[in-house]
């Protein structure tokens, strides 16, 4: 995405705060001033109060001009119970098949519909449905910063989507099973990621563990939507797959679209998940984990021995 036409962020140091803050809220307790940390909803039970529900007429006060052409029927749908819908997102195997919203990222303190003075940048859908009612589970989100539109050459490098680790394996609950045997990866290794104009797959190349304190790490993935250049592209990408616990091999370039999943991770520490993936590219077939380039490196990891390519011809033979 061209920079000049980035949302840029102002000010370094308000800018961290910020972001520290965003990674560990989980919800605003307005009755008691406090502010639990995301990492407290890890192991949450995964009930709900009543439905706040929204003022009659609410749709009114929302600006929103929705780009007609182009939009899915699903998305037209979906956006009439909430314009803030941009997507959707599925993965096989898992239980992650849910309307992703994108944060409103700057709203003016006498919105009601995003909690006034209370608001905060990739804070409101933390804790609220698609209807904008409280929901403790609240919904998978996409990064206000983010480009997810019908022109693809304005969109993100790189896509944030946050959402709760939830218990029973809600939200991004079931993500957990990528860390806990290495071996469903091979069962689960695409992502199904729709915008409101068209269908895209991606194919995940990393997952690890990282902090989610500014101050704690020097790789602060919510930063990295916009990687316009090679080298923090790469960068990235290395970061990712140097970190990941299992070599999948799965060759990534400049100029591939990525996607990140981020979610909490343990019950202490201010830690997160991430799984990354890549856009599928022209010929690679959803599905068929055989159709997508690997690097060259994990190719000749792979590939039999000329000795134990004979050994298995001659067994064949007999």
């Amino acid at each position: 995405m061209d920079k000049k036409k980035k949302i840029i962020v102002s000010g370094t140091a308000g800018a961290a705060a910020l972001v520290l803050a965003i990674l560990s809220v989980t919800t605003l307790k307005k009755d008691k001033g406090t502010v639990p940390t995301f990492s407290d909803y890890t192991e949450a039970v995964t009930t709900t109060t009543a439905p706040v529900g929204l003022p009659d007429g609410w749709e009114n006060d929302i600006a929103y001009s929705p780009e007609v052409s182009g939009l899915s029927g699903r998305a037209r749908s979906l956006m009439r119970l909430n314009p803030d819908i941009c997507g959707w997102i599925r993965i096989h195997g898992t239980q992650v098949d849910y309307p992703i919203t994108k944060d409103p990222g700057e709203v003016s303190k006498d919105n009601k519909f995003y909690g006034g003075e209370d608001y905060k940048p990739n804070w409101f859908y933390l804790d609220h449905d698609l209807d904008k009612s409280y929901k403790e589970a609240g919904t998978i989100y996409m990064d206000y910063r983010d480009n997810f539109g019908a022109d693809e050459s304005e969109q993100s490098e790189n896509l944030l989507l946050y959402g709760h680790d939830m218990l029973n394996g809600s939200m991004m609950g079931s993500l957990r099973n990528y860390r806990l045997d290495y071996d469903f990866y091979n069962g689960s290794p695409f992502i199904e990621l729709s915008s409101n104009y068209r269908d895209y797959d991606y194919v995940i190349f990393a997952f690890l563990v990282t902090s989610g304190s500014y101050k704690d790490t020097d790789f602060h993935y919510w930063n990295m939507e916009e990687l316009d250049d090679k080298e923090t592209f790469d960068g990235y990408v290395e970061r990712c797959v140097k970190n990941c616990p299992i070599d999948m091999g799965i060759d990534v370039q400049y100029g591939d679209k990525l996607v990140t999943l981020s979610t909490c991770y343990g019950a202490e520490g201010n830690y997160r998940f991430i799984v990354v993936g890549r856009r599928l590219r022209e010929g690679e077939v959803a599905g068929d984990l055989s159709s997508v380039k690997h690097t060259e490196e994990y190719i000749k990891a792979h590939q039999p021995t000329t000795e134990a390519s004979e050994t298995s011809t001659e067994a064949a033979a007999q």
